[in-house]
């Protein structure tokens, strides 16, 4: 675990190049500043001595009591406001640093999330993922703008510390310091334990997140079905097992205090007895032993902060462990280099215009490997050819559309655009040539201009025209401010129908080369449909375009028909064809005209 430690913290290290300066002064810091805290207790027993006629430092001989007091005071109230100055700014460098290493390191994270492929986000809780891009990250920045530099100056500290009172007295100076030992060994004994504590809080507050959040996206369905009793009772059973897993770490930050404390309190007093007893045989001057009782306690402060900083430091331990498991998932879809990729390839990525041949080499595909979706499937796809894809529910038409679009990669197999294979073209020049209109639509909070332009620089003027020419007007006259307007998390202010309508409209705009649709029309009212269909119908002039719908008047006019069963392409045709063939086709159609089945 120790050395999967350093591997992980020692990835923190490149985020920290660009404060290097900073850190550099923050750790030259230290030193003036365990001096200042350390000259203070000397001054103290000065002060004594001087009250009590005892030997004092030389560049007080000679010097009245008065004039000795002045000049101590006048020290001591220096060396406070010089602390607390290098302080002030050594801390406020420190949080500096903090923040931006963590916003380095949640915008890497969220990169990096948004690459992985679907296949990790479908067995991965959105909650979970949610808590390591925000708490996880906050706890690590917790840990570095409080722990990290915290614990170096406390070690600066106590050496400065240790080796004035050796100097100054090396029998008492060594007492105290051998105090240190118990101390340090129990708090790594209760290191490793915390952390595995730690680490199953971590966990349970993962789970806590994502069935809140679950629960807060389907509340339409909660509130339908009067789940709110069950799912308040199951939410509690989650809820207690955060509780427990939090309490299972108090124990641990309690001893380690109260432990600390004991010996604290245990070397003071024995400092008292055997300094007290020095003092009356003469070895040792009253302010000698001033110095060493407040050295004494300023000596375990270190100690005592570590304590306190104990959860934050394993906190931020566990957080390093988790974004590390994140991090170290391994992207399953990248672009090959421009090395590998064949001539073919790279001549296609330059170019914008495509064909929209699409072929199918005995593709095999399984979500999980005991339930394979697709096998050995082959079809062809001529370029401007409208083919719809039909099947019972589970026949693979909605994997065919994951897979051409690189969503996912087929166990065997390959996948052609215009003769090359997808996996050798640019994700970019992959989903610029392919349009797509999911029957889920999605639409992100913002205005109607922004969702309809997403990552395409349209300027307005082009974008009104394009959005008259695709029949969108009556739709924008009736929002309040036309493109402008604001919409709610995923469109909620739109009814599915005009949410469908934009998906179609953002995808037209794109001008792509295959068109592929899911049911787009699905959620859309008969006169809104039909004032898309003639938009429609232009948009799929001259293109690729592959459909999956379950009415039969969209599939009639469909060039070819592809017929799935189980994976496997059993059947092709037009529709008159099929229907004579009186194969799995001709059931579902006969069967949907009597209004018992989809197609």
């Amino acid at each position: 675990m120790a050395a999967l430690d350093r591997q992980r913290l020692s990835r923190l290290l490149p985020y920290l190049r660009h404060d290097r300066r900073r850190l550099i002064l923050v750790v030259l810091l230290l030193i003036p500043v365990a001096l200042a805290a350390a000259i203070q207790p000397l001054l103290i027993g000065q002060a004594i001595a001087v009250l009590r006629g005892e030997p004092t430092a030389a560049w007080l001989a000679g010097k009245s009591v008065s004039e000795a007091m002045r000049t101590l005071v006048l020290i001591l109230f220096g060396a406070v406001l010089f602390r607390l100055a290098l302080q002030g700014g050594q801390s406020y460098s420190v949080q500096a640093v903090g923040q931006r290493l963590t916003a380095r390191i949640r915008d890497d994270l969220f990169r990096h999330a948004l690459a992985l492929s679907l296949r990790f986000h479908d067995r991965t809780p959105v909650g979970k993922l949610l808590t390591r891009l925000t708490s996880d990250v906050d706890a690590l920045a917790e840990v570095f703008g409080s722990g990290a530099v915290g614990v170096l100056a406390d070690l600066v500290t106590l050496l400065v510390i240790g080796v004035t009172m050796v100097s100054i007295e090396p029998r008492l100076g060594t007492l105290l310091l051998v105090s240190q030992v118990p101390a340090t060994l129990a708090i790594l004994w209760l290191q490793a334990r915390y952390r595995r504590a730690n680490y199953r809080v971590r966990e349970e507050l993962s789970q806590l997140n994502a069935d809140l959040q679950e629960n807060l996206q389907g509340l339409e369905v909660v509130q339908m079905f009067r789940r709110e009793a069950t799912n308040s009772a199951r939410f509690a059973v989650t809820t207690s097992a955060y509780r427990r897993a939090v309490t299972g770490t108090i124990f641990y930050e309690s001893a380690v205090s109260a432990f600390i404390e004991w010996v604290a309190l245990t070397a003071v007093a024995v400092v008292l007895a055997l300094g007290g007893w020095m003092v009356i045989a003469g070895s040792i001057g009253l302010g000698t032993l001033t110095t060493f009782i407040l050295f004494s306690q300023r000596l375990f402060d270190p100690l005592r902060q570590l304590a306190e900083r104990f959860t934050q430091i394993q906190g931020g331990l566990t957080a390093v462990q988790r974004i590390g498991e994140l991090m170290e998932q391994p992207i399953e879809i990248s672009d090959l280099e421009l090395g590998l990729r064949s001539s073919a390839a790279q001549r296609s990525g330059l170019l914008r215009a495509s064909a929209g041949e699409v072929i199918f080499e005995n593709v095999s595909f399984a979500y999980r490997p005991d339930d394979p979706i697709l096998t050995d499937l082959s079809f062809h796809i001529a370029p401007g050819e409208q083919v719809a894809l039909v099947g019972p529910t589970g026949s693979g038409k909605t994997t065919i559309i994951r897979l051409l679009c690189r969503l996912y990669e087929p166990q065997s197999g390959r996948i052609l655009l215009d003769g090359i294979d997808i996996r050798e073209l640019p994700s970019a020049t992959l989903r610029q040539r392919l349009g797509v209109v999911l029957q889920d639509t999605f639409l992100f909070s913002g205005n109607v201009a922004d969702n309809l332009r997403l990552d395409a620089p349209i300027p307005q003027a082009d974008l009104e025209r394009i959005c008259s020419e695709l029949g969108l007007d009556p739709l924008l006259r009736r929002l309040p401010d036309g493109l402008a307007t604001e919409l709610r998390e995923r469109g909620g202010n739109l009814s599915s129908g005009e949410r469908q309508l934009l998906s179609v409209a953002r995808v037209a705009m794109r001008d792509p080369s295959v068109l592929v649709m899911d049911e787009a029309t699905a959620f859309m009212d008969p006169s809104t449909e039909a004032t898309l269909q003639r938009d429609l119908e232009r948009l799929l002039t001259g293109r690729t375009a592959i459909v999956i719908a379950h009415r039969l008047a969209t599939v009639e006019a469909a060039d070819r028909i592809l017929v799935l069963r189980r994976g496997r392409l059993i059947e092709q045709g037009t529709h008159r064809e099929l229907r004579a063939a009186g194969g799995l086709y001709a059931e579902l159609a006969e069967l949907q005209e009597r209004g018992l089945a989809r197609l």
